[in-house]
This record gives structure tokens, sequence and C-alpha cells, in this order.
């Protein structure tokens, strides 16, 4: 089933990201760059919660994480990195969310995609401003 490998790529990024996310918050310049990354990470934790449950009830089994992406080593080429991996999931999310008729899969991904664009504008602005 193709969404079961689009629901274990999905898990897969949520779950790098996770795990790059606290790096980058630990590296953080400030007290508020680091508050709004650990906010992001939040987010990310609830998708991939999200996204593991519906891969439960689909296959009947939990999911099995694998960290996809490595994290850049500094805080800067971070920012970057995640900017364009925010982007990417964007359109990957909108993309699974157009094509399946599962409601359920369907308003998951649409919610998580919307949270992904926001984090983007979020990583753009830390680009500009540090």
């Amino acid at each position: 089933m193709e969404i079961v490998a689009d629901l274990t790529k999905a898990i897969n990024g949520e779950y790098s990201a996770i795990h790059c996310y606290e790096q980058l918050a630990n590296q953080s310049p400030n007290t508020e760059i680091n508050n709004l990354i650990l906010e992001i990470r939040n987010d990310e934790i609830r998708h991939y919660q999200t996204f593991s449950h519906l891969y439960a009830s689909l296959t009947g089994n939990p999911p099995s994480p694998k960290q996809t992406e490595q994290c850049p080593a500094d805080f800067r080429s971070g920012i970057l990195a995640s900017f364009k991996d925010e982007q990417e999931t964007v359109d990957f999310y909108y993309q699974i969310a157009r094509k399946t008729n599962n409601p359920v899969i369907k308003e998951a991904f649409t919610q998580a995609a919307a949270d992904e664009q926001n984090h983007a504008v979020w990583f753009l602005y830390f680009m500009n401003h540090h």
C-alpha cells in the first residue's frame, strides 16, 4: 500500500526533525529562539504521534522509526537545512492529503502541512535575524 510507504517516510522525517531540533535548540543564540525551536519541536512530536497512530491502525504494528537525515553541525547550516526540509515537507504532506480518500488521513496531513508551512516561515525569520 502506497499510503503505508508515505506514512513511513513521514514518520522517519518527523523522527529526524525531533532529534535535529533538539540539537538546534541547544545551539540557539538566545532564549527566545530556543523557546521557538522547542515549540516547533513539540509540533513535530504531535505529528509523529498522529502518524504513528495512523500507521498502527493501518498495519496492526507500531512503526520502527529511523533517523533518515543527519543534522548539520552548526546552527546556521542547521537553520538553512531545516527551512528547506520544512518547505519540501509541506509539498509532500499536501500531496498525500490530495491522493487519499481516507478523511482521517487527509485531515491529519492537511493540518500537518499547515504547521510545516508555519515552521518554514519561522526558520526563514531565524536565518534573517541571526
